[in-house]
């Protein structure tokens, strides 16, 4: 395909409400939208990183930049260019993989409308539908947070997962097991421990949880398998998971006996398949991660959550879940499921009045 044009396109989405992690709490998503013209088709990719390098060293303005000054000037001087060629072009450009993955995404959405392919044929989905997670911030008060898990419930969300931290841990999952019995339930930590906390998270076993994700530091994979042999819940990794490489190292040091995939994280959809695929050949069960999303994102991840691996539910929320109005026709629960677009692409498109109600800048790259 011909790289004719890009635009990198600022929004700025309100959440309905605040979420708090031990990364920090969120009332807004500034997210950096990616939309090229290939072949005279349009193509839409979404950079998941946040407002401020919490989660990652990548934050949105660092990775706007990198983008127009360093990955475009290399795409657009292709005679043609593949989304899996992508990956190949950048290498000069060291890391930075969730602004790869938005480069990434965007050429792949137009290449699959040209080819009249949506995301989930192209990846390999084998489900019209996927089970649906929902992902809970810490909350000061018990009683606050067992309402907000009493309303997740209600709307139908086959697993509920906690945000955990030192002092925000044990008693909460306690609270939540005792109110609402056997649910599916697991707890994420975001990196928040240390080795010497171990015993403690022991004390999670007991509630019987899904999976405990990312308890350590994402470099401390030695001590996720020493953390392994001391709890029973199992370990899930995130943030360690960088590649399918990552993931292959961690499941045979015993690291991990789940994965949390976000395409993100890891460069794209296509290193996120990949990433399914070497899980899948070690029968080490997966599911997707979420990043709070617009609808172009949460389009892709459901066609990613419908490959054969992910047996577990995931972050995949409806779009209520964190914003009033999204940018494109609102992903609505059915059944605690969401269903995969069948459309070409995406099988979504940008609605152009929300999504110049919440532009707050755009600039054009040829």
């Amino acid at each position: 395909m011909k790289l004719e044009q890009v635009e990198l396109r600022r929004i700025h989405l309100p959440l309905v409400a605040p979420f708090r992690a031990s990364i920090g709490t969120l009332h807004h998503r500034d997210v950096l939208l990616v939309h090229v013209i290939a072949d005279g088709v349009e193509g839409w990719g979404e950079c998941v990183a946040f407002g401020e390098p919490f989660y990652s060293y990548e934050y949105t303005d660092g990775a706007h930049d990198v983008i127009r000054r360093h990955m475009l000037p290399l795409l657009l001087a292709q005679r043609e260019v593949r989304a899996e060629d992508v990956i190949g072009i950048l290498t000069p450009v060291r890391g930075h993989p969730m602004a790869k993955a938005a480069v990434e995404m965007a050429i792949l959405d137009a290449e699959l409308r040209v080819d009249g392919r949506s995301f989930g044929d192209f990846l390999g989905a084998t489900r019209p539908a996927v089970d649906c997670g929902v992902s809970v911030g810490i909350h000061e008060r018990v009683e606050d947070l067992l309402r907000t898990v009493e309303g997740y419930l209600a709307d139908g969300y086959k697993r509920i997962k906690l945000k955990i931290e030192p002092g925000h841990d044990v008693e909460d999952v306690r609270a939540v097991r005792e109110a609402f019995g056997d649910i599916l339930l697991q707890v994420d930590a975001n990196t928040a421990y240390t080795r010497t906390d171990a015993q403690h998270l022991a004390e999670l076993d007991e509630f019987d949880l899904l999976l405990i994700e990312q308890p350590l530091p994402e470099e401390d994979i030695r001590g996720h398998a020493e953390l392994a042999q001391v709890v029973r819940t199992p370990i899930c990794l995130d943030e360690s998971i960088t590649s399918a490489k990552a993931a292959e190292d961690a499941i045979a040091l015993g690291a991990c006996s789940i994965v949390n995939i976000k395409a993100g994280r890891v460069g794209g959809y296509l290193e996120a398949r990949r990433v399914h695929d070497v899980c899948a050949e070690r029968n080490v069960p997966v599911w997707c991660g979420g990043m709070l999303e617009t609808g172009l994102g949460r389009a892709a991840n459901v066609a990613l959550a419908a490959l054969p691996n992910f047996t577990l539910p995931g972050d995949t929320s409806a779009s209520g879940r964190y914003y009033a109005q999204d940018i494109v026709e609102p992903f609505v629960l059915d059944g605690g499921t969401l269903a995969v677009p069948t459309g070409p692409g995406l099988g979504v498109s940008p609605l152009s009045d929300a999504l110049e109600q919440f532009t707050v800048s755009v600039e054009l790259c040829r």
